[in-house]
């Protein structure tokens, strides 16, 4: 996969983790893109469009245009590989896009909103700008300055997100997170999800699973129950019930992309 990806400039660093334009040819074909907790900008260059199934062999999908946010995904999703082939991506940080975009995250779970129901005509030219750019440095940049742009038009950072989340991070319930930052478990909640985009409970699983899947090592035996045991389940069913829900297949159907796309897993021709 070709890409360029950079850090943002100083205004943005607290907002946004990094830009990229990235794509490359794959063969026509689905993939399930596993929930990370991380909401993204995404320019579709390639074509105008996003595709999106909620099954394998979904014969239609959902379609937007080719300019987005990306909420949080509290579930997996599928894709077109051709969506991949050329894209700008803004990654945020967590709790980063709430004060860039001026809506509830929570609002964004699950879908991919497009840009111009959030920025009007600024959102409606922005591929059309992106397309015109003559190099990828001046792409990213084009996509910088209207960040910045954006800036200051929405909620400031909660201070209470990052310590919360380091707090779900190390498998601690909700009602201790909420004592540990001094707020009531109703306001934890409202709070995390107008700011994350999931609940904090969701959130936690979603964490877990990703770190779950660092612990998988490409074409070497895995022992789920001893996985179960590292990672907090009650035991191998409950990791393997969990692992279902989140990614719509069992941790033995699991064949990500490349080690460095743990997140997208090739779906199998039926």
């Amino acid at each position: 996969m070709r890409q360029l990806v950079r850090p943002p400039c100083e205004a943005l660093r607290l907002f946004v983790a990094s830009l990229g334009c990235v794509g490359g040819v794959f063969a026509p074909s689905r993939e399930r893109v596993l929930p990370s907790g991380a909401v993204s900008l995404m320019v579709n260059l390639h074509e105008d469009e996003f595709r999106t199934y909620d099954a394998p062999d979904a014969q239609a999908g959902s379609r937007t245009r080719g300019a987005v946010l990306a909420g949080p995904r509290s579930r997996a999703t599928i894709i077109d590989t051709d969506e991949q082939r050329s894209l700008v991506q803004v990654e945020f940080r967590l709790g980063g896009a709430a004060p860039i975009f001026g809506v509830p995250m929570g609002e964004t779970c699950d879908q991919l909103v497009e840009l111009d129901v959030l920025w009007g005509p600024e959102g409606r030219v922005l591929r059309e700008r992106l397309l015109e750019a003559p190099t990828p440095e001046r792409r990213l940049s084009i996509v910088e300055t209207a960040l910045c742009a954006r800036l200051g038009r929405g909620p400031v950072l909660d201070p209470m997100i990052l310590p919360a989340a380091a707090s779900l991070e190390r498998g601690l319930r909700v009602s201790v997170v909420a004592q540990e930052v001094d707020v009531p478990p109703k306001r934890l909640v409202h709070r995390f999800q107008q700011h994350v985009g999931l609940a904090p409970k969701r959130y936690s699983r979603v964490r877990r699973l990703q770190r779950l899947l660092l612990s998988v090592v490409s074409d070497q035996p895995v022992c789920w129950a001893q996985l179960a045991a590292a990672h907090g389940f009650c035991d191998q069913a409950h990791l393997v019930n969990d692992f279902r829900e989140l990614t719509g297949i069992t941790p033995t159907e699991y064949r990500a992309r490349s080690a460095a796309e743990r997140n997208h897993v090739p779906v199998a021709a039926g």
